[in-house]
């Protein structure tokens, strides 16, 4: 994992529990609902400067519960409330392909960061579970946990950095980016 004096020069979001409500395997776009805390969250980080993307496990694809174009649907609801992001990466695997993008794996973190010129070793993930965290190790990133109620103890407790919102895993990433010091912390409704 990526030293903590590292700059950050981009995020990634975990997005089902992360940045939008958790509907299991949703595949309808009207269902989609962020948390609390996205938009101005999302809103600082650009204000910032920052790419941001999101990474995430679609596995009702490989279950045969959606296909890729409502995964791709929700993926655009999500752009339309919080958006756009500058990449989007999802794995449409089941746990049992042992595929190398379903998260723990780093595939879809390494990805991000290519798509974005940065290195992972400048990359933020911020996600609700172990998966998340471990993702973002395993591709020499840095990673938020933003426990929810699905998050468990103990990953709680294994997480390197904790948030209680993402409120506050996003003051925790703009006191690591460089250059930028306050930019963030603009109210976005005020900008020009």
């Amino acid at each position: 994992m990526a030293s903590d004096g590292t700059p950050v020069r981009a995020v990634l979001f975990d997005r089902d529990g992360t940045l939008v409500i958790d509907v299991p395997y949703n595949g309808d776009p009207d269902l989609v609902r962020p948390v609390p805390t996205a938009a101005r969250a999302v809103a600082r980080l650009r204000c910032a400067g920052l790419p941001l993307g999101v990474v995430s496990n679609q596995s009702g694809i490989g279950r045969g519960l959606i296909v890729q174009a409502d995964a791709e649907a929700v993926n655009a609801r999500v752009d339309t409330l919080l958006g756009p992001f500058d990449v989007w990466r999802y794995c449409p695997h089941v746990p049992e392909d042992r595929c190398a993008c379903r998260k723990p794996a780093p595939g879809l973190v390494l990805s991000a960061c290519a798509a974005l010129g940065v290195s992972p070793s400048e990359t933020v993930v911020i996600g609700d579970i172990a998966a998340d965290v471990d993702a973002a190790a395993r591709a020499g990133a840095r990673a938020v946990l933003v426990p929810t109620p699905a998050t468990r103890a103990e990953e709680i407790v294994a997480a390197p950095q904790v948030a209680e919102d993402l409120a506050a895993a996003v003051d925790w990433v703009l006191q690591r980016v460089p250059d930028r010091a306050g930019a963030g912390d603009r109210d976005p409704g005020s900008m020009p």
